[in-house]
């Protein structure tokens, strides 16, 4: 029995509503309704079967503009409706409305991602257009200069000697003959922002169970200069142990890893929705995250992230320049980074996951912060236990005992599984004077 999937949908009967599952599949990659089928896909019949198979074909032609393979099917003696749509290269539309497939669900596009949508459908992306309000009078010389010189050191670069600003940018596609398209703006802009809304970077310093912010930094400028700007900012306000960037192509081990943190930004600011909210990182005493709007690519889910993966940009022009300056490669591997170099530092798993309508990147600063903590399972004695211990390096039975109010069975149990769960080690010696350590 084929499983309801990306390309598969069940319906016991049929409703014109489903109309919305045809136009969904048509704008995705294609799929089958079975029209006489349960939720668990087992038949159970369509008594106007023979009506629905003459009326169908028309009401679908006339109602989306396309054309699906509908048959008359029958198992065990009961018949049910199939109906085959194939993807439409031309986006599809239900009275006005559009819909995609995605996963086992049908989503109503609207705002940047329909714009995205159609955009994808006429072969572009966002930032292949051209932006008809700017001139070469926008664009800033230095950062050109610094992008070259980067490329130049990466060596994917083709040679651009002697020729002018509008040359360089046609060698990179960020021109369609004289008029700048919008990777131009958001790469070597003077100033994006007056462009589009939020080509910033908000920076913030989070303290206590509350998260009270404490204080907060904004960058501003084009990719060039973000890319410098905000690891230095990082240094100068927000980190406890400074770390050498080497702007964002050689960097050195620090507080967090290097590697994870440059490939945290680079990820945000090439493949981000630039008609979204602005970038976001926050400083925490044992953690940093970075959210920035965009879905993760279609086919991707968390899991993917920490495997080989194929690369799939949203910002194909923006990303193809970086890879020709050595700031990003293409072959999907900036997530495996993170992962990795948090492993090699001795660090918790990092977190790269969907949220609020963006993507959330968490790194951990060590193992034995509250939220690591409550992902090992432990009660809240076991917490606290552990954040004696942070400040009076050891802790016995007696005073777990006198902290909580327990027992001695209760104190020896919790005391026991810190040890079995690899946070505390089996004390040196036995009876009174025992105590436990990290």
């Amino acid at each position: 029995m084929t499983a309801e999937s990306q390309n598969v949908e069940w319906k016991s009967s049929w409703h014109n509503d489903y109309l919305k599952w045809i136009c969904g599949f048509a704008n995705a990659h294609g799929g089958t309704i079975y029209i006489g089928k349960n939720d668990e896909g087992q038949t159970v019949g369509l008594p106007d079967a023979r009506e629905l198979l003459e009326t169908l074909p028309t009401k679908i032609r006339d109602v989306l503009g396309i054309v699906c393979d509908v048959n008359l099917q029958s198992e065990n003696g009961l018949n049910f409706i199939e109906i085959i749509t194939k993807p439409y290269s031309v986006p599809v539309s239900l009275r006005g409305r559009y819909y995609y497939r995605s996963g086992s669900t049908k989503v109503e596009l609207t705002g940047n991602e329909l714009n995205d949508f159609l955009l994808r459908k006429t072969g572009k992306t966002w930032d292949d257009v051209v932006e008809e309000s700017a001139t070469l009078a926008d664009i800033d010389e230095t950062s050109i200069r610094q992008f070259l010189y980067d490329a130049g050191t990466s060596g994917r670069m083709p040679d651009v000697s002697g020729l002018s600003t509008l040359e360089i940018l046609d060698k990179l596609r960020l021109v369609q003959g004289d008029k700048i398209k919008r990777a131009a703006i958001i790469l070597f802009g003077k100033d994006p922002n007056r462009f589009y809304p939020n080509v910033l970077v908000k920076i913030g310093r989070f303290t206590g169970k509350d998260e009270d912010l404490t204080f907060q930094e904004v960058e501003e400028g084009n990719l060039i200069q973000l890319f410098r700007t905000i690891p230095e900012q990082l240094n100068r306000k927000f980190l406890t142990r400074q770390i050498d960037f080497m702007g964002l192509q050689r960097v050195e081990r620090g507080e967090y890893p290097v590697a994870a943190i440059r490939e945290m930004l680079l990820n945000a600011l090439v493949h981000r929705n630039y008609m979204g909210s602005s970038v976001q990182l926050r400083v925490y005493d044992h953690k940093l995250t970075l959210w920035n709007e965009g879905s993760l690519p279609e086919g991707l889910d968390a899991e993917a992230l920490k495997r080989t993966h194929s690369s799939r940009p949203r910002n194909l022009i923006i990303a193809d320049a970086c890879f020709k300056a050595g700031y990003i490669d293409t072959w999907g591997r900036g997530t495996l980074k993170i992962y990795n170099s948090c492993k090699e530092a001795g660090l918790p798993e990092p977190a790269i996951q969907p949220m609020d309508g963006g993507v959330l990147v968490s790194l951990y600063k060590d193992h034995l912060n509250e939220e690591q903590l409550k992902k090992l399972g432990l009660n809240e004695r076991q917490i606290k236990a552990v954040q004696f211990v942070k400040e009076n390096q050891k802790i016995t039975n007696a005073e777990f005992q006198r902290l909580f109010d327990v027992g001695r069975s209760t104190a020896t149990r919790d005391l026991k599984e810190l040890v079995e769960k690899g946070v505390f080690k089996h004390p040196k010696i036995k009876g009174a004077g025992a105590f436990y350590e990290f």
